[in-house]
């Protein structure tokens, strides 16, 4: 199946190192033919996060000797459990990527716990070591991208205005809309930014409403973090606004109106993944990275945006790859006039209380809940 452009959903030194090879069957982790299970929430062609996963899957297939099955669709519920279950009795699977968010607590804890001698790898969960060895969390700083695209959205928007329509209020979501307010902030200080939370992460009818919604108070620029961006894109490029897009590069849905976009580039980690456990190497339970590690990265520019949006974007990029530069650093005042981040204070990628992350930053509009 071609999947075209593909996209969802944080490196840590810290974390139990795992011998993957010993703990994904020493036989199994060698044995050419060796199946790897990959479950979806959405659709694979979603234009956005399962796609991304897909996308990643895809490159998985390249690598000889591994066989790769999907399940697209699946609920974040024990039916979870029983397509994992499948995989491994039926097809063979010894490595499972069960991708969605809500699957890892309680569903992908019960599995490691009833087969530990598999492996099993999740998207954004928070691996902690009270979880099974045989389990591990990976994720990506996407909030560098999302700032990124920020500092493009500042200089693109002429009423100053920007919106971001999210799923739900969680650590990972409130980093995105942070990041991307500032930005925003610092390539236009007055800017910003009017988030409204659908409530999950796949509900194109009020991912629609909260786009035109939005359009109509004034918003030019918009983003996102819901799990299929499409809808947001489509109907905001309809409307004359511009766009930054997510997990996938959206610009073929919107050529005109695509400034830029956070990507994941999971066609990067996942052949990583499966080389180092064909191998018999070690990787963290808990797994992160950034622009440096290129576990995401940014969408080309569109042509709107502007030569004084690119070297400011670009510069900061180059920093963000570097690890020279912090998004998170003191000064910092919620939305609601609380000091979150004290001056002096820098919270790098790998600072634990960004995972924990409950408030909106000044220049927000919205409250989480």
């Amino acid at each position: 199946m071609e999947f075209g452009r593909i996209s969802r959903r944080h490196l840590l030194q810290g974390g139990a190192a795992l011998t993957l090879g010993t703990a994904f069957g020493a036989g199994a982790a060698r044995a050419a033919g060796a199946t790897i299970g990959f479950v979806y929430v959405g659709s694979r062609d979603d234009y956005g996060y399962n796609q991304a996963h897909a996308q990643g899957a895809a490159a998985v297939k390249k690598l000889p000797g591994f066989k790769v099955i999907e399940e697209e669709k699946v609920p974040e519920t024990d039916a979870v459990e029983k397509t994992i279950e499948s995989m491994i009795n039926l097809d063979g699977a010894t490595l499972l990527f069960p991708t969605s968010f809500g699957y890892y607590n309680p569903h992908v804890i019960k599995m490691a716990k009833k087969f530990p001698k598999l492996r099993f790898e999740h998207c954004g969960g928070l691996w902690s070591e009270k979880d099974p060895t045989n389990a591990g969390s990976y994720f990506g700083y996407i909030d560098e991208a999302q700032y990124i695209s920020g500092i493009v959205a500042g200089y693109s928007t002429k009423s100053g205005k920007l919106g971001f329509v999210a799923a739900k209020p969680i650590p990972q979501v409130l980093r995105n809309i942070n990041a991307f307010t500032l930005g925003a902030k610092l390539a236009n200080p007055k800017a910003t930014t009017q988030v409204i939370f659908t409530g999950d992460w796949s509900m194109p009818v009020k991912e629609a409403e909260a786009t035109n919604s939005l359009i109509d108070q004034g918003v030019d620029v918009l983003t996102c973090h819901v799990d299929g961006p499409k809808t947001m894109v489509e109907n905001a490029a309809r409307r004359g606004a511009m766009v930054c897009g997510y997990h996938v590069n959206q610009s073929p849905l919107a050529p005109k109106a695509y400034l830029t976009g956070a990507e994941w580039n999971w066609e990067a980690l996942y052949p990583k993944f499966v080389k180092m456990i064909a191998a018999g190497e070690s990787i963290p339970n808990f797994y992160r990275g950034g622009l440096k590690e290129e576990i995401v990265k940014c969408s080309p520019y569109g042509e709107a945006v502007s030569a004084e949006a690119r070297k400011h974007a670009d510069d900061i990029k180059a920093k963000l790859v570097a690890g020279t530069y912090t998004i998170f650093k003191g000064p910092i005042m919620d939305n609601k006039g609380n000091a979150v981040i004290t001056a002096g204070t820098d919270r790098g990628q790998t600072d634990p209380e960004l995972e924990k992350m409950n408030y909106l930053v000044e220049g927000v509009l919205g409250a989480t809940s």
